[in-house]
């Protein structure tokens, strides 16, 4: 075999490689076919709307043509319909519409003629609705480096620490949900020393109270969304999904999170409850997370490098169908 013939099957080796990395990143690709079947049209709301976008859009699930402009035509109409004001007292609404436009690669800053970060500047308003408000604004001006009182929903996040280090929306009992999504929002800041010290403190937390087999609750029930956000949570710190302190009996989290699956991709609330969009949306997105720090990518929130897997997926594929077809006019002239 010469040089040349030997160059094209090394560089057809190497593409049918990322070819076959690329099949298996569609491990849940199911799951994004019953997000795409059930939210055909997704629009601003908490079901329906942005964690489905997020979901697909971080993950780099195939959609079908004008998917993602359809959301944003449809949110655009709904922010001038509201004049730009998505919510008087939940501002959650803010932060996760700008997190699914900033997963878009769109700006929040001047969308439909409304800056959408700027009402994140009202700090007492913001956290009015409880320690949510805090997590989730913070975790939209994150996730495009947007300005805004980061020092103040830090402080606030911390204030509000129980004294076995989990985080509730009320009472003095750890909450899963919650104590995790304030893991995801305080990531980023864990070279500080006082932030560095509540995480591991709600790390700690979380692994005292995950259940017998891998999983977690919320309010006492045993839920999908509760192992979902903890998965998210792992996957924002960098702590991989076996590390002992989260291996109960041989399960982890994410058996717990697969063991509420369905056969048709979607996943339950509760065990024998039914399909949950809900459910499948969190389930989604997290298991989403899980995939891009596996394969060396930023996280689910972490959105300053932005790559669309079909998109690279084609190119890969159009070099490969060029080298072929390079090859075959090569054997071709050598025969004449």
């Amino acid at each position: 075999m010469n040089l040349f013939k030997r160059t094209i099957a090394l560089v057809l080796i190497i593409l049918n490689l990322c070819v076959c990395a690329f099949a298996e990143s569609s491990d849940f690709s199911d799951t994004a076919r019953f997000l795409v079947d059930t939210v055909a049209e997704p629009s601003v709301g908490m079901v329906g709307g942005e964690w489905t976008v997020l979901g697909l859009a971080r993950s780099g699930a195939a959609v079908p043509d004008g998917y993602f402009e359809g959301y944003l035509s449809r949110a655009e109409d709904y922010v001038k319909e509201c004049g730009g004001v998505l919510s008087e007292n939940k501002y959650t609404e803010y932060s996760r519409v700008i997190i699914a436009l900033t997963a878009l690669g769109v700006d929040p800053h001047s969308f439909a003629g409304y800056d959408l970060t700027a009402p994140l500047s009202d700090i007492e308003k913001t956290v009015r609705q409880g320690i949510n408000g805090a997590i989730y604004a913070l975790i939209a001006l994150d996730c495009g480096s947007y300005s805004g009182g980061r020092e103040e929903y830090i402080d606030e996040i911390l204030s509000l620490r129980l004294a076995d280090g989990g985080f509730s929306l009320s009472g003095d009992s750890p909450d899963a949900d919650v104590t995790a999504t304030a893991l995801q929002a305080l990531s980023k800041y864990t070279d500080r020393a006082e932030v560095s010290a509540a995480v591991t403190a709600a790390v700690d937390c979380l692994s005292k109270i995950q259940d017998a087999d891998g999983g977690y609750s919320s309010g006492g029930v045993k839920t999908s969304e509760s192992c979902a956000q903890v998965l998210t949570a792992l996957c924002e710190l960098g702590i991989d999904v076996n590390d002992s302190r989260f291996v109960k009996n041989g399960n982890t989290v994410l058996d717990a999170l697969l063991s509420y699956r369905t056969a048709d991709g979607g996943f339950e609330h509760t065990h024998g409850g039914g399909v949950s969009l809900m459910s499948a949306e969190q389930a989604y997105y997290a298991l989403a997370d899980l995939e891009r720090v596996r394969g060396g990518k930023t996280s689910l929130y972490n959105m300053s490098a932005t790559s669309t897997l079909p998109d690279a997926e084609k190119t890969i594929m159009k070099l490969r169908e060029n080298l072929i077809s390079a090859y075959e006019k090569y054997v071709e002239l050598s025969w004449k």
